[in-house]
């Protein structure tokens, strides 16, 4: 792990606000919301009351993916409850990327054992009025329980698009991009057309009847 995460320590100060009263706190994290492949992914973390932080913990996108399993291994271990939960390219297709991400949410809600009396949320919207949550822009670089939900969702993510999609469809080297745009998976797709993982909604102007693998 860097210096630069070594000396990272995010306190719990946003949580103990609802510690003190006794309520348990779930942090809330997508991942893969501008993918052109894949599903997109939430994650939900629940500490124990009083926890203390997990040394290097911190947006998911600041770690190497060595780092992030580590801490995702510590935070499977130290976490009261935790879960995660998928929303596949046909359901986006269908709802929208926004929808889509909101479902990944609340489901991944849903999956814990324990549930949360206080919900803190990344980004600035979220739209079920029936949890209590408070949304905070940037919150996986502030709160250490949105932190370890970007961790989870962001491991989960990359092993499904490493075990299933890139297995099944190589070509678009999957393993590496993880079904981000970038110049070499934008290549593969005008190569070999899209596959049934990539979301139609997102690749329009590359979609023709000729150049599909859907059936293949």
């Amino acid at each position: 792990m860097s210096k630069a995460h070594i000396s990272a320590l995010l306190n719990f100060d946003i949580e103990k606000e609802y510690w003190q009263k006794g309520l348990l706190v779930a942090g809330i994290d997508e991942v893969g919301r501008g993918c052109l492949a894949g599903p997109v992914t939430a994650a939900a973390v629940v500490f124990k009351i009083g926890e203390l932080p997990i040394r290097g913990v911190t947006d998911s996108k600041k770690l190497s993916p060595k780092e992030r399993e580590k801490l995702y291994q510590k935070i499977s271990e130290i976490a009261l409850d935790y879960s995660f939960s998928f929303i596949y390219n046909e359901d986006i297709d269908k709802i929208n990327i926004l929808k889509a991400t909101m479902l990944a949410m609340e489901n991944a809600i849903l999956n814990l054992n324990n549930k949360p009396h206080q919900l803190l949320i990344d980004g600035n919207s979220f739209f079920n009025n029936s949890y209590t949550f408070k949304t905070i822009i940037k919150g996986d670089s502030i709160s250490p329980s949105i932190a370890a939900a970007s961790i989870v969702a962001k491991v989960k993510r990359d092993q499904w698009m490493i075990e299933v999609a890139d297995k099944e469809f190589p070509q678009y080297d999957f393993k590496t991009n993880k079904g981000y745009g970038t110049q070499k998976h934008i290549e593969a797709i005008k190569k070999y057309g899209i596959c049934k993982y990539h979301r139609i909604s997102f690749l329009k102007n590359f979609i023709s009847k000729q150049n599909t693998l859907f059936n293949k």
